[in-house]
């Protein structure tokens, strides 16, 4: 299952974050939400401090307290996805892949500006991509198509 998906550039900016599973909260338990985005950004930035600190010539896979981070680099973004121990590295390192490429197919040539100014497109793919920490399709046609659809309508 997947538990977070993030996307950031090299400077450590997040420009795309989707959590599935809250993070594991370490302070006191007066569920506050300040504590769980102060959590989450303790994450993203301990995730974009060892993504990008780790040498070309290791593999994409790091082990992260509970679970494992799946990462790629594509020009100045990283893309990365957390899952649980036991799934598959190289498929969710697939799964990058076809998001990149449905990023790339919908915007003709994407670029991080595109994300930017366009994050509303860019979470909608992802949720006809994925649904609640799992790979809902993989047509990478039927997910465009969908979007698409979706756009007419607005």
């Amino acid at each position: 299952m997947i538990r977070f998906f993030l996307l950031q550039n090299r400077q450590g900016k997040t420009r795309l974050s989707k959590w599935y599973v809250p993070p594991p909260s370490n302070q006191n338990n007066n569920g506050s939400v300040s504590s769980n985005e102060a959590e989450k950004a303790r994450i993203e930035a301990e995730v974009h401090r060892l993504v990008t600190a780790r040498d070309k010539k290791y593999t994409n896979f790091i082990e992260y307290n509970s679970y494992k981070l799946i990462y790629r680099r594509y020009a100045g973004l990283f893309f990365t996805i957390a899952v649980d121990m036991h799934d598959n590295e190289l498929s969710y390192l697939e799964t990058v892949h076809l998001f990149v490429e449905l990023l790339d197919s919908f915007f003709s040539n994407v670029c991080e500006l595109d994300i930017v100014f366009n994050f509303n497109k860019v979470y909608s793919i992802l949720d006809e991509f994925m649904l609640a920490g799992e790979i809902e399709e993989t047509s990478k046609r039927e997910i465009l198509d969908r979007v698409k659809m979706m756009e007419k309508m607005e």
